[in-house]
């Protein structure tokens, strides 16, 4: 019986969404779990992951983590250290 398609080979984010009351925690970890067999360009993946799931809640728990995987975000900012440091 095969358990996946291309997308999603394990069937790991199919299965999220059919568990009843998952919380954002747990589909953190799946998506983690997900994105470490995932070869290649893991943004084409995930946004592959997000047209075949489209029709499913937008409010459910993997589609906030599937949008976040996806989000540019803030770019890295230097943080500190001694070279971050000035001398007057």
């Amino acid at each position: 019986m095969a358990k996946g398609d291309a997308t999603d080979p394990k069937g790991l984010i199919e299965e999220a969404y059919r568990i009843e009351g998952i919380s954002t925690a747990e589909c953190r970890s799946i998506f983690l779990d997900w994105a470490l067999s995932v070869a290649g360009d893991s943004r084409r993946a995930v946004r592959a992951l997000q047209d075949k799931h489209r029709d499913k809640d937008e409010d459910h728990p993997m589609s906030r983590v599937l949008a976040q995987a996806v989000d540019d975000g803030a770019p890295p900012v230097r943080r500190g250290g001694r070279r971050g440091r000035t001398v007057g």
